[in-house]
């Protein structure tokens, strides 16, 4: 029973760990985006620009950084799996 409450709780905790990091990153690189645009172009149209920030993030999205945060998931769970597999 303890054990359920530890994955239920856990993975509650890790999500929450997740959705935050993911939020952020992404946050951080669509603002780098933007002011990378506005450095190259300060009298840009709108649309331009911001077609321009949705292609950064599709080529963010396809990167390393977003499959890395799945780790987040990952190694608690290699963690506990090991403590349950060296304790029994």
């Amino acid at each position: 029973m303890h054990f359920v409450r530890l994955i239920i709780f856990g993975g509650l905790a890790l999500s929450v760990v997740f959705f935050a990091a993911s939020w952020f990153f992404r946050s951080t690189r669509r603002e780098a985006l933007e002011k990378e645009w506005d450095a190259d172009h300060p009298d840009g149209d709108e649309a331009d620009r911001d077609a321009f920030v949705e292609a950064g993030i599709a080529e963010y999205n396809a990167g390393i950084v977003p499959k890395l945060l799945w780790l987040i998931y990952i190694l608690p769970g290699l963690f506990i799996l090991y403590t349950l597999i060296t304790t029994n």
